[in-house]
């Protein structure tokens, strides 16, 4: 690797993480599943291997067919809104009623197939993904010519990082959800930001 392409790859490491690195659907529920000690690595895989392949295609110049199809993401805006809502709902539920709360903290294990769903939806319905990654970062790339590669490959290494550390760094909070109330607030807070993107999706549909 020449001075030309480390520079790009650690171009690429800073952008990416400007962009993951914000509280989110996507982090929040990764957080969440990394406190509770369920599916972690599944999840991280997903969120991690979704990222690179969405880099990749960025590179590859993927961004113009979403340019010329503009209706491709108002219709993720709809499905990413329908389903944050939904997941917004459930997690404000969990705040409000203690009953489902203590079930879930006495030691109660979701299944790996909903939750791989879950954390497949929030990655590739929602359409900032899309915007950030393959046309932003795409964008950004393509002005490092021929170390474009190398910035990408900067970006997918700084994904890797950040969502195993988020993943498999939130045991270290552990000690501060050993009461239920924690749980609440945390649930509530998800409920909030899924709720905000959520409409924030739909916004910019009206928008647009």
């Amino acid at each position: 690797m020449d001075h030309a392409a480390l520079v790009a790859a650690l171009a690429g490491t800073g952008f990416g993480l400007s962009l993951i690195v914000a509280i989110g659907a996507q982090n929040a529920f990764v957080l969440r599943q990394g406190l509770r000690g369920e599916h972690v690595l599944a999840v991280v895989l997903i969120c991690a291997v979704s990222d690179v392949v969405l880099i990749a295609l960025g590179i590859a110049g993927i961004g113009s067919l979403l340019e010329l199809a503009p209706w491709l993401l108002d219709t993720m805006r709809i499905g990413g809104a329908a389903f944050l809502l939904t997941y917004a709902t459930i997690a404000a539920r969990r705040a409000l009623h203690p009953g489902e709360l203590d079930a879930e903290t006495s030691g109660a294990a979701t299944p790996l197939w909903p939750t791989v769903t879950t954390a497949v939806a929030l990655t590739w319905l929602n359409p900032h993904v899309y915007l950030d990654t393959i046309l932003l970062l795409g964008s950004v790339a393509g002005t490092h010519g021929d170390d474009r590669w190398w910035f990408g490959a900067g970006a997918a290494i700084g994904s890797v990082v950040w969502f195993s550390a988020l993943g498999f760094g939130a045991r270290l909070l552990r000690p501060l959800f050993a009461k239920p109330v924690a749980w609440r607030i945390l649930d509530a807070l998800i409920a909030i930001v899924m709720a905000a993107i959520a409409v924030s999706l739909l916004h910019g549909l009206m928008e647009g």
